[in-house]
């Protein structure tokens, strides 16, 4: 018998339900799995991204040029830029830094959600995906790849929340970190889905029945710290896609 992908609950027998998912073996169906770190949060709200602060979002689709902060030096770098167009259809786009350590995106976009080295060759510097003077998305140098807690559903599609998880670094001061896992609706504004104190270590916020998030819905998370001072946070969202 030659080597085969199939599923074992062809044979009788049961799989999990995501584990088939993940394989491609129910239709119209996706994973999601975000995640974000922000290693300076103090007393006021940022976003739990690599560049800190609030994210924005921009209004219309723009014309998006990714550009390293060591130019040059980090030529020949491809990367792969994940976001959605101006009807919300999800793009995906590599490209590769030419001789100034930047590349203009082909396909202008309003939502940027993810970003990765998809080559052989490390960049030296940060790689910022941004529109006249405002960032985007990073790939943070040594990283790789986003870290952002940011997401926007793709037209055509419902998001079901599975379950969230922050993470706060050990704090001897007393500090603690307030997070909120924000959802936008198309048209709306953001809304608290959760909100959660932590002062180390780590929490999990499953949705024992998943939080139901519309087509072109904007997700978030944000935190801020109790204390003046500089506070590292990480957080991961994740769910099923499903097809309209």
């Amino acid at each position: 018998m030659g080597n085969s992908l199939t599923s074992v609950s062809r044979m009788g027998t049961t799989e999990d339900f995501d584990l088939q998912v993940s394989r491609g073996h129910i239709p119209f169906h996706g994973t999601l799995f975000k995640y974000g770190y922000n290693p300076l949060i103090v007393n006021a709200n940022e976003t739990i991204w690599d560049v800190g602060g609030l994210y924005s979002y921009p209004s219309s689709a723009l014309t998006m040029t990714a550009t390293s902060a060591s130019a040059g030096t980090d030529e020949d770098v491809e990367i792969t830029v994940v976001g959605l167009d101006a009807d919300y259809n999800e793009v995906t786009q590599t490209k590769t830094l030419n001789s100034s350590g930047v590349a203009v995106l082909d396909t202008d976009l309003l939502r940027v959600y993810r970003a990765y080295v998809s080559g052989s060759q490390s960049p030296v510097g940060n790689i910022n995906i941004a529109s006249d003077g405002t960032t985007y998305a990073r790939i943070t140098a040594g990283e790789n790849q986003t870290l952002m807690a940011v997401y926007t559903v793709p037209a055509g599609y419902t998001l079901y929340v599975t379950q969230g998880v922050a993470t706060h670094g050990t704090d001897t001061s007393g500090a603690y970190m307030t997070v909120r896992f924000k959802v936008r609706s198309y048209g709306g504004v953001f809304r608290t889905a959760t909100k959660i104190d932590i002062i180390g270590g780590e929490i999990l916020f499953p949705y024992k029945y998943p939080l139901k998030v519309t087509e072109k819905s904007d997700l978030e998370v944000q935190a801020i710290c109790s204390k003046n001072q500089n506070n590292a946070i990480a957080a991961t969202f994740e769910g099923i896609l499903v097809k309209n």
